[in-house]
């Protein structure tokens, strides 16, 4: 017998019972923000009372005067399954529904403040209806796992100081059953046999996707979400996602899930106005109300608006055993001023414009992830320069593992697009990166946002002609990979698709069949092994002694070069770049410590679509002082070039 059926009357004749999951510590808790495993009180649990099975609902909602079940279970009669409130003001309504199982579709019939009638779905279920239906399912997340060798792996796999390069995909048009179809997709299923393989073959160590959290509008990405504990239908059920991070686990590949804590739609069956008032989004909309998204932002004030915050990041980490979360929108939290002009937004209290409490719930949010779950990774999409992202909170940071640098993308971006007779010019803005790059742990993005709205796919940014257009994108693909910090590419952009991303189609898998696409491909795989196989590359990513410039003064020619350095500095990398369209013959460049140099990456190999014709197979340092500490080495460089030696 339970501790509640011993300590209290349940009154069987009704049809619902009155019964309670939660503790007086649950409901402190939850109230005080410090709850971080909500997932297995609210929402709907199939449990056994009294020897009848059925299925326990409960939902906060502080402005109703009643809730009530309805579903397929009753015909959907809004008032025959009246829940019960609490009688200690937590807002919490609960009960237990005799012989309701898995898979029985229902939403909250809410009679809400000032007499307003509502149906909302269930804010804490694990499942809901395909869109565009809007209820949600009674379901469980039970599933037997396979990735116990993973969960240990990853304890040294998903450091940042380990190989760190991630594939972004988009589920839904990565690749489609029918490319014409804009309503079919793979499922969860599925995606294993077509995805997994595919991030595998191609040497990523993490896949990153995009919003998973069931959300009701195809069109946002699933950035507008309304189940923040439930991986969408669109793709098949709970069990068939876990299936899925489970494969990419044991492939050797880790999962990072893009979660949205920084606002939400305003769908009638959503979390905006849950029971008739502002329930979960502040009541000002100078801080409540996103001008940029037509959305609302989460009242971070509240404790129990951070406790079911905390608790479905931490369901995602703990039900789905995923490796990482990638935070979006960062800096819309920490900003009250953020998309709004004067007078449009309030100071805070010592006339600031950080939002406090943000700040504060970002700064528990990490506390709890990394305190239960020491091998994970939170990531910031972050674009200000808000100082200590990255840092330690108990050195003053919010307590991230990395941040997106997204001033290393927006520079490099706007120095590969010039016309290489321009570039020597722009070489600061090529090489400013490391003037701030040690401030945090960078995670280097060329993400969806920069293929979208007008912004053209990758190859279409670079200058010149078709030959040039791909030379100038494996060189910036080489050099993200060769500069300190985690990667991240975007889907499609590894074969230099010819479009933009729309979430509506699919990749342009037929360009694979051309040798220029297809030798992208090919490149970005080998700079995938280049960066795991050579601990020179990350050993020291995020420290000083991990990265030194060895040639910045040959402007006009368009030549740079740079070590990278691990931990024993004989496996130091030397990188040196090419960014103009003619042959460089002869280049001296200076380095110490070392006479041997192999060639062992050559962005212009004839296997990657480049002309293969300059190449320098292995170096000898002429010495320059005598002692052999410093030497010159005279190197060939074919045009547009990355080169790598070692």
């Amino acid at each position: 017998m339970s501790k509640y059926e011993a300590l209290h009357f349940v009154d069987t004749a009704q049809a619902v019972w009155n019964y309670s999951l939660f503790t007086d510590e649950d409901v402190h808790a939850f109230q005080h923000g410090t709850h971080s495993t909500l997932y297995q009180l609210f929402g709907n649990k199939q449990i056994e009372v009294l020897g009848v099975h059925g299925t326990y609902f409960s939902v906060w909602a502080p402005n109703a005067t009643a809730v009530f079940v309805t579903g397929n279970f009753n015909h959907w009669n809004n008032e025959a399954h009246p829940l019960k409130v609490r009688l200690d003001a937590s807002g919490i309504w609960e009960g237990f529904i005799p012989h309701v199982g898995d898979g029985e579709v229902y939403k909250y019939h809410i009679h809400g403040y000032k007499g307003v009638k509502l149906d909302k779905g269930d804010p804490y279920a694990h499942f809901w209806e395909l869109r565009p239906e809007t209820a949600s399912i009674t379901w469980q997340t039970a599933y037997q796992w396979k990735d116990q060798q993973w969960l240990e792996d990853r304890k040294i796999k998903n450091r940042i100081d380990q190989p760190y390069s991630v594939y972004e995909v988009h589920l839904a048009s990565w690749m489609r059953p029918d490319k014409f179809n804009p309503d079919r997709f793979n499922s969860y299923i599925q995606l294993i046999d077509l995805l997994v393989p595919y991030v595998k073959e191609m040497g990523f160590t993490h896949v990153e996707l995009m919003p998973v959290m069931e959300y009701p509008f195809d069109g946002s990405w699933g950035y507008q979400g309304a189940g923040f504990f439930a991986p969408t239908s669109r793709f098949g059920n709970p069990q068939e996602f876990a299936a899925l991070v489970d494969a990419f686990h044991q492939a050797g590949i880790g999962v990072i899930l893009d979660w949205v804590p920084s606002h939400f739609p305003y769908d009638s069956h959503g979390l905006f106005m849950f029971d008739g008032a502002n329930t979960y989004e502040y009541a000002d909309m100078r801080k409540g109300f996103h001008p940029d998204w037509n959305s609302y932002i989460f009242n971070y004030k509240r404790g129990e608006v951070k406790s079911f915050l905390i608790s479905s990041a931490k369901f995602w980490c703990d039900q789905f055993h995923i490796d990482a979360l990638r935070v979006d929108a960062v800096s819309s939290m920490l900003r009250l001023d953020y998309s709004r002009e004067e007078g449009q937004w309030e100071p805070n209290e010592f006339g600031g414009n950080g939002n406090l409490e943000a700040i504060e719930f970002i700064k528990d949010l990490n506390i709890t992830l990394y305190r239960d779950f020491p091998a994970i990774q939170t990531i910031a999409e972050e674009a200000s320069d808000w100082p200590g992202i990255s840092q330690p909170v108990f050195m003053d940071g919010l307590g991230f593992g990395m941040k997106w640098m997204m001033g290393w993308m927006h520079d490099t971006l706007d120095y590969f697009k010039l016309d290489p007779i321009m570039r020597s010019g722009a070489q600061d803005k090529f090489s400013f990166s490391m003037m701030y790059y040690y401030d945090e742990h960078f995670m280097l993005p060329l993400s969806h946002d920069e293929v979208v709205h007008g912004k053209s796919p990758m190859l279409y940014k670079m200058p010149g002609d078709e030959w040039q257009k791909f030379a100038n994108l494996r060189l910036m693909y080489a050099y993200m990979f060769l500069h300190p910090g985690a990667k991240l590419l975007f889907m499609g952009n590894e074969f230099a698709v010819t479009k933009e991303w729309d979430f509506q189609s699919e990749l342009q898998w037929d360009l694979l069949q051309y040798p220029s696409h297809g030798g992208m491909k090919h490149c970005v795989q080998q700079l995938n092994a280049l960066y795991k196989e050579n601990p020179a590359l990350y050993e020291l990513q995020y420290e000083t002694g991990g990265f030194e410039w060895v040639e910045m003064n040959q402007r006009q020619e368009g030549i740079i070069a740079f070590k990278r350095n691990g931990k024993d500095h004989k496996e130091s990398i030397l990188v040196v770049f090419n960014m103009t369209p003619v042959p460089r013959h002869q280049v001296p460049i200076h380095v110490y410590g070392k006479t041997n140099w192999k060639e062992i990456f050559n962005s212009d190999a004839h296997a990657f679509w480049g002309t293969g014709n300059v190449n320098n197979n292995h170096v000898k340092g002429v010495s320059v002082d005598g002692t052999n500490e410093w030497q010159v080495l005279y190197l060939d460089l074919p045009p547009l070039s990355a080169i790598v030696f070692k």
